[in-house]
């Protein structure tokens, strides 16, 4: 075989071993992010129901909620969280 001959062989086997080495790349990095999230996530806050009893108006009063992922997936809201006040229950 002459030389002419062995590098045209090297240059068609080249881009299909890149090419396989790429598609190895992007099954790996497929299958790590789609464990990253895969369980279910669990919201839970320690009070339900915040009562002040009879509170004059425009007297200010702050309270602290703690709000907890207790599954195993990633917690992610669609729209920003809001507090409901509810008058008279």
């Amino acid at each position: 075989m002459s030389k002419k001959h062995k590098r045209q062989k090297q240059r068609r086997q080249f881009p299909w071993m890149l090419l396989a080495l790429g598609g190895v790349l992007v099954a790996a990095a497929l299958i790590l992010f789609t464990r990253q999230g895969g369980g279910m996530p669990s919201i839970t806050v320690d009070q339900q129901r915040i009562d002040y009893g009879d509170v004059k108006f425009d007297t200010p009063k702050t309270f602290a909620v703690k709000v907890t992922n207790m599954g195993d997936g990633i917690l992610r809201f669609k729209e920003e969280p809001y507090i409901e006040v509810v008058e008279g229950c």
